[in-house]
């Protein structure tokens, strides 16, 4: 049963990395080609500006739980690992708290802000304007998730990355 819910995980994260490298190669098409319009037939893909800026704002959300996922983000534990080594377990999970409640704060914040704008059309794309605030809620939901569940277990998932490289 957790071997295969682990699986669901992986398959979850692999499909959120998927996801983000169609994002950012679709981006950076649209803006080559909005580039070689611009300057080599002065027209240009009006809805590109904001189809781009769209997906910058989905790399950069989708990322963010991508990477809390992995360890990868910045954090300074010399200190309390050399001066306060029997006390790091309690101290990250005080981090997760922390965590939580920031991530908390993001989804309540992004949910509202995505709820309020829904019916606000961009006159460009045609798409709700909403779709920006949608990113937060997704990566806010994502994080929540890891943020929790670390605070029970805080190498949660950090264990399989290495089996994912394998």
């Amino acid at each position: 049963m957790q071997n295969n819910m682990l699986k669901v995980f992986m398959w979850i994260w692999k499909s959120i990395d998927i996801l983000m490298a169609i994002i950012l190669a679709f981006m950076v098409v649209l803006v080559f080609v909005n580039v070689v319009l611009r300057y080599g037939f002065s027209s240009g893909l009006r809805p590109s500006v904001e189809l781009s800026r769209l997906g910058l704002v989905w790399v950069v959300m989708l990322g963010a739980a991508v990477v809390l996922r992995r360890g990868d983000h910045l954090a300074v534990a010399e200190f309390s690992e050399k001066l306060l080594p029997r006390a790091v377990p309690f101290l990250r999970r005080i981090c997760w708290v922390i965590i939580t409640v920031s991530v908390g704060m993001l989804y309540i914040g992004s949910y509202r802000q995505m709820m309020s704008n829904w019916s606000d059309i961009s006159p460009l794309t045609g798409l709700p304007s909403s779709l920006f605030y949608m990113a937060g809620v997704v990566s806010g939901l994502l994080m929540g998730v890891i943020a929790v569940v670390r605070i029970i277990n805080p190498n949660w998932l950090l264990d399989n990355v290495d089996m994912e490289k394998q």
